[in-house]
């Protein structure tokens, strides 16, 4: 069965779809994926077993973003199901471009007008579940078991247990924890692990104040791979991870995929939908105010209490509650 499925933009929303994915893998048979995507979703999952195609989507680059669609559509071709993970008109007109009957994608507007299954989807529930709801809304058996994130890229196995630390947060200011603190936690953890920062291209300055910080503190087993990874080397390293202490960002549920025990930070974002998925060794660190979640890139009130309010002695206990 030809599968066309349309992957989140973001990182961490594409690992958090593979749930449904696997559950699309299991439910229908012999079963070949096209995945289509942005270059960081694609690079993540394109090496899924089943994958017998994968595209990154560059129509939002065209000068006309509607010929480019109908284009690729062509390309493309047709599909016996075609899933949309993406909720905006260009995903929906893709899929009905390719002539594909069976079109599934979350309930909108554009997606009432255009593809054959639109569900309603709850948000005050877990993306994962959402994403499952979608890609599971034309199966026979609605009682699925929704299974762990999955990823087929190998992790790396380091010689000493390693703890990676991801101060970044692609989406905005307001998720990020502070570099010093970050240092303060790893220096606290020096003489069990070695250290790796992680960080992407837009994130180096904030590793190297990392860097700086845990020369200050005395620690010289670290290296700093910020912005020196690709994506499928960022996930292979943090795999080989024994713990990973991060913001709410894509590294996270990387880190989720491979159970990398994880204490992850959270301030104007609700852990209750994008906390890491089935990790049995997961903590969150949070402040319970007023304002937050808020949803915000940056703190509309310029306070960031979410964030400053958290502590590195907090961290450093919520690692120790893991109990590794």
């Amino acid at each position: 069965m030809k599968i066309l499925v349309i992957l989140p933009n973001w990182l961490g929303d594409a690992v958090m779809a593979t749930p449904a994915i696997e559950l699309l893998a299991s439910t229908y048979q012999d079963v070949a994926f096209t995945f289509v995507g942005s270059y960081v979703s694609i690079e993540a999952l394109k090496h899924h077993p089943r994958c017998e195609k994968a595209v990154v989507d560059n129509t939002k680059k065209s000068s006309s973003r509607f010929l480019a669609t109908y284009k690729l559509a062509k390309e493309l071709g047709v599909f016996h199901m075609a899933v949309s993970f993406r909720n905006n008109i260009y995903s929906s007109l893709l899929l009905r471009l390719t002539g594909t009957v069976l079109c599934l994608a979350r309930r909108s507007w554009h997606s009432q007008l255009l593809l054959s299954h639109t569900p309603k989807i709850k948000t005050d529930q877990h993306l994962v579940k959402q994403y499952c709801q979608i890609a599971m809304v034309n199966a026979a058996d609605k009682n699925y078991t929704i299974g762990p994130l999955k990823l087929y890229i190998k992790p790396l196995q380091f010689e000493k247990l390693t703890l990676g630390i991801n101060a970044g947060a692609t989406y905005g200011s307001a998720k990020r924890w502070y570099p010093e603190r970050f240092a303060e936690v790893a220096a606290y953890f020096k003489d069990k692990y070695d250290i790796i920062i992680f960080g992407g291209p837009n994130e180096v300055a904030m590793a190297q104040e990392i860097e700086e910080n845990l020369k200050k503190l005395g620690v010289k087993n670290f290296k700093n791979l910020a912005g020196k990874t690709d994506i499928q080397e960022l996930c292979a390293n943090i795999g080989g991870c024994s713990l990973f202490i991060t913001n709410d960002s894509g590294p996270m549920h990387v880190a989720a995929a491979y159970q990398v025990p994880t204490v992850a930070i959270f301030g104007p974002t609700c852990y209750k939908e994008t906390s890491q998925w089935m990790n049995e060794k997961s903590k969150i660190v949070r402040h319970e105010l007023e304002c937050s979640p808020c949803m915000k890139r940056e703190c509309p009130l310029k306070h960031h209490d979410c964030m400053k309010g958290i502590t590195a002695f907090e961290v450093i206990a919520a690692v120790k509650e893991l109990k590794l």
